[in-house]
């Protein structure tokens, strides 16, 4: 069995980067509780709230890509700076405004914090380079960095429910602010730079083209969604932005430094990452709602659910959370024992049986609770491990660029899971009353079925994938990190 690898010189920076991505935390959970009391400081609707994570969702889409290269070019520490700067600025933004527009503009800004975690994913690959054994150790260090992430959103979530009933709005609002400049300070005084930059020019033609391409798909998707499977222009947008995907691709292959490496994914140890990230966004972002609600539904009215109250709830998705920081801590550990591949698969599978569980096992809280943990441990490996993954096998002038599409392609397998899901959820609502379903409810029992299947089986689907990796993939062999790389 291979010896354990610590972190030594990198435990440090590290630390100060599990700060960082506990911040993270606290923003992505904090919100949650007061979205109500945003809503009535804003004199708008509760619907009007979607638009909030709309906006951040396609602005992850279009930052991720230009950090993630300038983060090679540059410096990773100069990004993380930048983001987190402008985080900063956003987050203060927000509890001195009472204009729904000027609000929505800051919240959008806000979600520049995307780029955080692979940013540092890049750092600590480009800095254990030099310390021997990168990928062990930095499959350790993101086991580290996301359970810190998942400890914060936990954090954040109780926080903010608790504040928002005994602090005014505009108090409450500060904390997160204050957070995120702490962070600044962190990652300006506490981090050093990666010790391996490209240099180069920015490739703006093709920034531009890939931003449209991404925002025109965001967008149909959530029209889509809004407006229903007829829409045109929803579908208008969506073979718009597929077909400047294509002129993308075109574009970087004659492209000297593009901005995407658009031939990583003919790499066998690439493509099968790249693709599991979009097929685990189905899940890890598409189905957290769907679930949220299914609990909420009360089975003496509508025939399914679990009836649960708010706390009731929260608990479901706080041990999910916690299955979620378990898996990300053992993910290296059992990687060292079985190999990264396999760890990877055995990951995916633990996805897929959780959610394929709900099928027949739905109808109690215990069960419902045990799906959940089998998939929150297989989920936040996952999370860990695609970062890890593929930063070992791309080219050591492209791990930026790499570990920011495994972000970008999750998120948008997750609008799509978003989208699909939904139409699904709402072709099954069924007007007046009755077990099968009621005005107000969120579907009947074979929507949240389909949810389920779809998660399960897009899961066992990147098994399938990752059984064709090279089996010395994402090793710590030196003659297998360059092969990776496709010329």
């Amino acid at each position: 069995m291979p010896r354990a690898v610590s972190l030594g010189p990198l435990a440090a920076i590290v630390g100060f980067l599990a700060f960082v991505e506990f911040t993270s935390g606290i923003l992505q959970g904090f919100y949650t509780p007061m979205l109500t009391d945003i809503a009535r400081n804003l004199g708008i609707h509760d619907a009007d709230v979607n638009w909030l994570e709309g906006t951040q969702l396609m602005l992850s889409a279009l930052v991720v890509p230009a950090f993630a290269k300038l983060g090679d070019m540059v410096g990773h520490k100069r990004m993380l700076v930048w983001s987190t700067a402008i985080t900063a600025a956003a987050s203060f933004v927000l509890p001195f405004t009472d204009s729904f527009a000027v609000f929505l503009a800051a919240w959008a800004l806000q979600g520049f914090y995307v780029v955080w975690l692979p940013l540092e994913i890049a750092l600590i690959w480009s800095r254990s380079r030099r310390a021997g054994h990168p990928a062990s150790l930095t499959m350790k260090s993101a086991g580290v960095l996301v359970a810190a992430l998942e400890i914060g959103a936990i954090s954040g979530a109780l926080a903010g429910g608790a504040l928002i009933d005994v602090l005014p709005l505009t108090t409450v609002l500060l904390i997160p602010a204050i957070a995120v400049t702490a962070c600044f300070f962190v990652i300006l005084f506490g981090v050093k730079e990666s010790p391996e930059l490209t240099g180069g020019r920015l490739d703006l033609v093709g920034l531009v083209l890939i931003s449209l391409a991404l925002l025109a798909v965001t967008g149909g998707l959530s029209f889509l969604r809004l407006n229903g499977v007829a829409d045109p222009l929803s579908w208008g947008l969506i073979v718009l932005g597929i077909a400047l995907g294509a002129a993308f691709a075109r574009f970087e292959l004659r492209h000297d430094d593009p901005l995407i490496d658009v031939r990583m994914f003919a790499s066998p140890s690439l493509r099968p990452i790249f693709i599991t990230a979009g097929l685990f966004g189905v899940s890890v972002l598409g189905a957290q709602a769907p679930l949220s609600t299914f609990a909420r539904t009360d089975p003496e009215v509508y025939g399914y659910g679990l009836g649960t109250q708010g706390f009731q709830t929260s608990l479901l998705i706080g041990v999910y959370l916690i299955a979620m920081i378990a898996g990300a801590l053992s993910y290296s550990s059992i990687a060292r024992r079985l190999t990264p591949r396999i760890t990877l698969m055995l990951a995916s599978s633990l996805v897929a049986i959780g959610y394929l569980l709900f099928v027949p096992l739905h109808d109690t809280y215990a069960q419902t609770l045990t799906n959940m943990i089998i998939a929150g441990l297989g989920s936040g490996a996952l999370v860990a491990a695609l970062p890890a993954a593929a930063a070992a096998a791309a080219p050591s002038t492209q791990t930026g660029v790499a570990t920011g599409l495994t972000n970008s392609v999750k998120t948008v397998g997750g609008a799509i899971a978003s989208c699909v899901f939904g139409i699904a959820l709402a072709s099954h609502v069924i007007g007046g009353s009755g077990a099968e379903g009621a005005e107000g409810t969120a579907g009947s029992l074979s929507g949240y079925l389909t949810v389920w299947i779809v998660c399960g089986l897009t899961a066992a689907v990147s098994v399938v994938l990752l059984a064709f990796v090279p089996k010395l993939a994402f090793s710590d062999a030196p003659e297998v990190q360059e092969p990776a790389a496709v010329s």
